[in-house]
């Protein structure tokens, strides 16, 4: 069985998966994060609190938040905006 590859630090699909309009959370040990693809922007939030994003949202605890154009450039930057938040 060929052992599974990350794509990157976080696991995230490529480009191409958000210019098709799919959301995408993920953890990474104390980190969680949602991805949100819309008019060409990736809007990103990240939180710490183990609990589902729907909950964080409503009681107004995301602790950090950005956005990034959807292409290769704009995913790269991404990436190191969420690893700037897990090294928080």
């Amino acid at each position: 069985m060929e052992e599974h590859q990350p794509r990157n630090a976080f696991d995230i699909p490529k480009t191409f998966y958000f210019e098709s309009g799919n959301i995408h959370t993920g953890s990474r040990r104390h980190m969680r994060y949602r991805i949100e693809p819309s008019d060409g922007v990736l809007h990103v939030e990240v939180w710490r609190q183990d609990l589902c994003y729907e909950i964080i949202k409503d009681r107004e605890q995301i602790e950090g938040s950005a956005e990034f154009p959807v292409n290769d450039e704009g995913f790269q930057q991404m990436l190191d905006f969420l690893q700037q938040e897990y090294d928080k």
